[in-house]
């Protein structure tokens, strides 16, 4: 490694050289004399994807750091701009994105990196990079959601007392939103802020840039709700549609006519009275054995029953007790099923005419003033 610097440094300028002679860049500048500022500036080139089910964004951005080094003051009045892959020879700070699941820095045709130097010592430091980042989303009102996503910078290895960040211009440090153009989304706020992350191993110098996400609902407005509200008003029509129309009718059920209800009620009442029959005759098998129960025990002293026909006896009532508890509870459901047989169905469509029309109004009052103001 030492050979290839040294290489390296035989080729570059006599500017360049006399910076780098006895420049290490394993040591960060002001070391031993406070902290190193580095300000920070972003320049958002797109937003390509945000998932919901993965709930990340991918963005590709130009990230900007600048500090000032003291080894590296210059007599002049124009800055140096190097080579990218000059970077190896230079002290950076470790900068990293928080909750990246993946990044990478662009290399065609060359790594997509900037080195500028100024004669104060000042550098700039630029990359592109591309990274999807995780954003926890709140989907309770999808697809009238807002979303409030971060992309967050820390140093990886210097604590606040060896690095500290801050944003070049405030919540101006951030550009390209304008010019945005989103799915289904539109940004609706974006701001910057300053913090420290806190961890076991100490205080870590930190910048958050947050922007708000608003679903555009024209999309979903066109591909949902004006299908689905046309199909409730073509089920609508239905029931001015004449029921002996049995072809026309376009809805999940077909009321009967009045002969079929008639018929319905017929059949209903013949298996009311086949049931009232059988209820009659278990009765009154149930009647001739308490009489005839009674009257052995009157004859006890004569003619004592066996103690295996009086058994039989009880044992045959009680099946017959409960057989009879059971059609009185199936004869009461009948009757209740008879109660709500409609006399004239013809009313049914009378009355959705209306009521169909209010309860869809009415839903939709509900609906809308929830995801709307609330």
């Amino acid at each position: 490694m030492d050979g290839s610097v040294a290489s390296t440094e035989e080729i570059l300028p006599p500017t360049i050289q006399k910076l780098m002679k006895g420049y290490n860049k394993y040591l960060r500048p002001f070391f031993g004399n406070g902290p190193v500022t580095v300000g920070m500036s972003l320049d958002i080139a797109s937003i390509d994807t945000i998932s919901e089910i993965n709930m990340d964004y991918t963005a590709t951005i130009f990230l900007r750091q600048r500090w000032t080094d003291e080894r590296l003051c210059f007599d002049g009045n124009k800055s140096l701009s190097l080579d990218g892959r000059l970077v190896e020879l230079l002290w950076v700070p470790d900068t990293f994105i928080v909750d990246s699941k993946k990044s990478f820095l662009h290399d065609i045709t060359v790594e997509n990196r900037l080195i500028r130097i100024f004669p104060n010592g000042t550098v700039l430091y630029a990359l592109r990079i591309t990274t999807t980042v995780a954003c926890s989303m709140d989907l309770t009102k999808y697809p009238m959601d807002r979303q409030t996503c971060t992309l967050q910078l820390e140093s990886w290895g210097y604590n606040v007392k060896d690095v500290v960040f801050h944003w070049t211009r405030g919540n101006q440090s951030v550009s390209g939103l304008d010019h945005l153009q989103l799915a289904q989304y539109t940004l609706e706020d974006h701001y910057t802020s300053e913090s420290e992350a806190v961890y076991e191993t100490g205080n870590y110098p930190k910048l958050i840039f947050h922007f708000k996400l608003k679903r555009s609902i024209l999309y979903f407005i066109l591909e949902t709700y004006v299908p689905s509200s046309a199909l409730v008003v073509l089920s609508w029509v239905s029931f001015w549609i004449s029921q002996s129309s049995v072809p026309a009718q376009c809805i999940g059920f077909i009321n009967p006519n009045a002969a079929n209800a008639y018929m319905y009620g017929q059949e209903m009442q013949e298996r009311e009275d086949e049931m009232n029959g059988i209820v009659t005759s278990i009765g009154s098998r149930a009647l001739r054995a308490r009489k005839r129960e009674e009257m052995l025990s009157r004859m006890g002293s004569t003619s004592n029953p066996t103690p295996s026909e009086s058994k039989e006896d009880i044992n045959s009532s009680q099946p017959q007790t409960r057989c009879t508890k059971c059609m009185s509870t199936a004869r009461q459901i009948v009757r209740c099923l008879n109660c709500c047989k409609v006399e004239n169905p013809h009313y049914i469509d009378n009355y959705s005419r209306l009521t169909f029309p209010l309860s869809f109004i009415f839903i939709n009052l509900l609906y809308w003033t929830y995801y709307l103001y609330f």
